[in-house]
């Protein structure tokens, strides 16, 4: 009976370990707290190798013991832990993390954890900016990093340069290096599509700087291209259409207003009673017609009057007919601009793949400005063994620049009583004089030149990488680009701007061609849990070669509308070409060490070569070190309940700058062809060499700048709040600068290593999560930067005054002579005394040493060209779950700019029509200090007028609608939302006039809508 017993509790027990433990098959669905799907989220069985991830609709599937736990985990969310307890089905709600300490930053050949990091490295994600469609890697930085500044480029290219933490040098290059995908990229940032863009990290400090050596003075900037996530197919399409308008209007003068500014510039130059140049139908209370007639007779007092103004004959035509014409609203349209991306990604079994597809158009606001781009990107990671990846990563662009715009510069040139075209309907030359002079049509390039720029661009990486035994990787990768470049130009004889008869056509053709091989091997161990090792060995190998070709012609008779696509058909031909190379390679080593996850080490040691130095410094070797304490993780500070994340980095190190023409350090001659006799006595053309163009410097070699970083991490209130503060001081030496050498040197100048500058800043960066709960959230960001340079040194003790160089001085210090005002009538007598024919109302500049004579030493430091500091806020509100509302504001503040305007200068009746826009010049009724008279002058004194540029700009309000889950399932999608947003929606500048202060020029503001679907 015992037995009986024993074996039926045996029975039971096991009956309920079995049921308890055996596999259950699990479904469920992941998504964020707004509704939205979520793929990509790992989803593992805890302490077993189980894992999957949830697919395109944030769905999952997996079998797992019905005792066990589920992971859940997505960088940028909590991770979840939830027990399975034999349910079959687990939906989950991931929570955003409000501590970007997990997020993975780019390093340098790796990626590490930003709580990890010991140097100076500032992150943005591309899907923070989704609503807002940047159109650009530029619009993507813009405002978004501290210390980075980014220029306007108003183009129908757009895009702008990108400046990290200031300038540090004189004449070389200060663009920082381009890393894509883990490679360095040698390409131009418009082939990359913004839409493919995963995070962009900017490496800014000697630590982060270090691996890349001799590209890295000016710091890096590190794109990562997207991967696939969801376990299915994800298909993704984002669609939009855009207008761009202008963002501020500069009008010039109509026809009235022509008039009247034509008459007071001949009453500022002339001597004659000022009343003659009134309408005779509006002459002045008590003013005869005899009294203005001064002698002169006529039977046309308009037609005198219109002389007396400067009108030529084809002006006074049109205003006896009555016409006019707006330049203005000619030159400048509402351009359209459109893109599309459609791209394919996901992973499967022992494959990663993303494929897209995107084509861009975009047309300016001047008329026939246009650019288009053809991009597309594959990238795919394949396992072929069980310790060997392979992979590609891929990029191809077709652009088209070959677009001619209207001369909008002749704007301020052209006269409103002008005409457009001539009698027989071809397009005038001079719209205001049949004898040649005076200002261009600016449609004349555009109607009779044609123009084809197209450049392919093929970029990419192909990559293996072994996992070995004992934490050893070795990754090889071979990183291929080639630029093709194409180019034809044809002005035809009918241009009648052009005076070589049957007009001119040239062909050039350029391929340029670049290779690098990077040999990683990488030991990554944890020993007793608290010792961590990263180790880093690269040897690197790189050669670039172009070859380039341009051949022309002219005369293509009878017609060059049938002959000149074909250029043999010319009767004056030309050819040259142009071939060049350079090599260069690398050995460098970086060993990382932590303690404990608390005492952080890196040291980096890197040694180049370039063969475009001199013969005796091909070669340099470049180092750095840097250490960081995470002070939150000591036992003394853990009852500082509001203090969540806290630490301190510093580093020193060298950096070079190598981007310098290749054959910099050798000498140059100039070849040229002349007239003679060959041994027959026949005369022939041959060649000669005459003086050298460049001496060679066999001592030359990179730029070297030595930097010290301090920075300080911070999370507080639950790490609600996140920011970092950062101090840099740089000293760049062995400037490479071309020196102007003597004639009787032979040569014209000498590539050397001579000055130095230093420049140093302070940088600011905080996150914050306002409101993290209900129906709205809210999110913030804000950066600060400052930063101050000085040359050093120079190549003599003294200034260059040519370049503007001052020894002490900022690099980008105004040098000039200083404005006071404008001279009033009461202040003939103190004019009169510098003997410069000085009138009222020409500008009054500050005589420093008081002798009456302007020279270089009455000259002043005005001010600075570029910002004494910036500043840019980010607000992102999330309105009940469905709605995404954000804004950016940016701010240059203290720099000025030039404003010649205020010059008025020449307003002759010859070439200046209107010389200026609309400006409230000074005359005798209005006695302005601020602008000069018409035709203003001080008898050979040259200076420029400067005013202040400081501005805010509202940069971007982006709108967004999600669409329902339960209704675009209905039609088998994902995801879809709507959004629009405006780009460069508004503008305060307290103290300048005109165009754009950053641009001074016609700036776009675009107006788009868009569609982003996933199915």
């Amino acid at each position: 009976m015992r037995k009986k017993i024993t074996l039926l509790i045996s029975m039971v027990l096991f009956t309920y370990v079995f049921c308890f433990a055996q596999d259950v098959a699990i479904k469920g669905s992941i998504k964020d707290k707004n509704g939205t799907p979520l793929p990509g989220v790992s989803v593992n069985v805890k302490n077993s190798k189980a894992a999957v991830s949830s697919d395109g609709n944030g769905a999952y599937s997996i079998t797992a013991p019905g005792n066990s736990t589920l992971v859940y985990s997505m960088i940028g969310y909590k991770t979840q832990e939830v027990a399975v307890n034999n349910r079959s089905q687990i939906n989950i709600e991931l929570v955003e993390s409000v501590n970007e300490l997990s997020d993975v930053v780019v390093v340098g050949y790796g990626t590490a954890l930003k709580k990890d990091v010991t140097g100076a490295i500032s992150s943005v994600k591309a899907a923070q900016l989704e609503n807002e469609n940047p159109q650009s890697v530029a619009d993507i930085l813009k405002g978004n990093i501290a210390g980075l500044a980014v220029s306007m480029n108003t183009s129908a290219k757009g895009g702008g340069d990108l400046l990290v933490r200031g300038k540090t040098t004189l004449t070389a290059s200060t663009s920082p290096l381009i890393v894509l995908d883990g490679v360095i990229y040698i390409g131009q940032l418009s082939d990359i599509n913004p839409n493919d863009i995963e995070t962009i990290d900017v490496l800014k400090d000697a630590s982060s700087l270090a691996v890349y050596g001799s590209k890295a003075a000016t710091g890096v900037v590190a794109i990562t291209t997207k991967k696939g996530k969801s376990s299915t197919p994800t298909i993704n399409f984002n669609t939009n259409f855009g207008i761009a308008t202008l963002s501020k209007d500069q009008p010039v003068y109509d026809g009235p207003g022509f008039l009247a500014w034509r008459g007071d510039v001949a009453r500022s130059t002339g001597t004659s009673p000022a009343y003659i140049y009134n309408d005779p139908d509006n002459l002045p209370a008590g003013v005869t017609m005899t009294q203005w007639l001064n002698g002169q007779t006529t039977t046309n007092p308009k037609d005198l009057w219109l002389t007396r103004l400067g009108l030529l004959t084809n002006e006074k035509n049109n205003y006896f007919a009555g016409k006019t014409i707006n330049w203005y609203d000619l030159l400048f349209r509402t351009g359209q601009r459109q893109d599309h991306t459609l791209s394919m990604s996901g992973r499967k079994d022992e494959i990663n793949y993303y494929m897209s597809l995107g084509y861009l158009k975009n047309e300016n606001l001047i008329e026939g400005g246009e650019f288009s781009t053809v991009r597309t990107r594959v990238n795919l990671d394949a396992k072929a063994a069980k310790f060997l990846n392979v992979g590609i990563n891929f990029q191809y662009a077709d652009r088209d620049e070959g677009s001619i715009e209207a001369d909008w510069g002749q704007l301020t040139s052209l006269s409103p009583y002008g005409d457009y075209y001539n009698p027989d309907g071809s397009l005038r030359r001079i719209p205001t004089d049949d004898n040649g002079l005076n200002a261009r049509n600016p449609f004349l390039n555009p109607t009779y030149n044609s123009r084809m720029v197209r450049l392919n661009t093929l970029f990419g990486s192909i990559y293996a990488k072994a996992t070995l035994p004992f934490g050893i990787t070795y990754q090889l990768n071979f990183s291929p680009g080639i630029d093709m470049y194409r180019t034809f130009n044809a002005s035809s004889s009918l241009n009648p701007n052009v005076t070589t008869p049957g007009g001119s056509a040239t062909r050039a053709q350029e391929t340029r061609y670049n290779w690098q091989v990077d040999n990683l091997l990488k030991w990554n161990k944890t020993i007793g849990k608290i010792h961590n090792f990263d180790v880093t060995f690269l040897v690197n190998g790189e050669k670039y070669q172009s070859w380039y070709t341009l051949s022309g012609n002219e005369g293509f008779i009878p017609s060059d509308i049938l002959g000149y696509h074909n250029l043999g058909s010319g009767i004056k031909a030309s050819v040259s070409s142009d071939d060049q190379a350079y090599k260069g390679d690398a050995l460098m080593g970086r060993i990382n060490y932590s303690l404990k996850s608390r005492y952080n080490f890196s040291y980096t040691l890197r040694r180049d070569g370039f063969s475009g130095f001199g013969a005796n410094n091909k070669r340099a070797t470049f180092q750095s070190a840097a250490v960081a304490w995470t002070f939150t993780e000591e036992s003394f500070l853990k009852d500082i309940k509001w203090l969540n994340y806290g630490k301190l980095r510093v580093s020193y190190g060298e950096n070079g700058n190598r981007v310098v023409d290749q054959y910099s350090s050798l000498s140059a001659e100039d070849l040229v062809k002349y007239q003679s006799v060959n041994a027959s006595g026949v005369p022939a053309e041959v060649n000669g060499l005459i003086g050298g163009a460049r001496i060679g410097n066999p001592e030359l070699k990179w730029e070297k700048t030595k930097s010290l970083n301090v920075g300080l991490d911070f999370g507080i209130i639950n790490n609600r709040i996140n920011g970092a503060l950062e101090y840099y001081d740089k000293k760049t030496s062995d400037l490479l600068i071309s020196q102007t050498l003597s004639n009787v040197s032979g040569a014209s100048n000498v590539i050397s290593n001579i000055g130095a500058v230093n420049n140093k800043g302070f940088e600011l960066s905080i996150s914050s999560k306002n409101i993290t709960s209900g129906k709205i959230l809210w999110n913030s960001n804000v950066i600060f930067s400052l930063n101050r340079n000085k040359i050093i040194r120079l190549a003599t003790p003294n200034n260059d005054l040519g370049n503007g160089w001052f020894i002490g001085k900022d690099i980008d210090v105004i040098w000039d002579y200083k404005i006071l005002g404008v001279w009033q009538t009461s202040e003939v007598a103190e004019a009169n005394k510098f003997n410069k024919g000085i009138k009222p109302g020409d500008y009054k500049l500050q005589d420093v040493d008081g002798n009456y004579i302007y020279n270089d030493a009455d000259k002043q430091f005005l001010g600075y060209r570029n910002p004494r500091f910036t500043w840019a806020v980010r607000n992102e509100f999330n309105i009940y779950k469905s709605f995404d509302l954000s804004f950016q504001l940016i701010s240059n503040w203290g720099q000025k700019a030039q404003d010649n305007q205020g010059l008025n200068q020449p307003g002759s009746v010859g070439f200046g029509r209107t010389s200026s826009y609309v400006v409230p010049y000074w005359t005798v009724d209005n006695p302005t200090n601020e602008y000069a008279r018409l035709s203003s002058g001080l008898s050979g004194t040259s200076f420029n007028v400067y005013r202040k540029s400081s501005f805010i700009r509202l940069n971007t309000v982006a709108l967004s609608y999600t669409l329902p889950t339960d209704l675009i399932s209905k039609v088998k999608l994902q995801s879809a939302k709507l959004y629009f947003n405006v780009n460069n929606a508004a503008l305060y500048a307290p103290d300048w006039n005109t165009w754009d202060p950053q641009n001074n020029g016609p700036t776009p503001r675009y107006y788009t809508l868009g569609l982003n679907i996933s199915l």
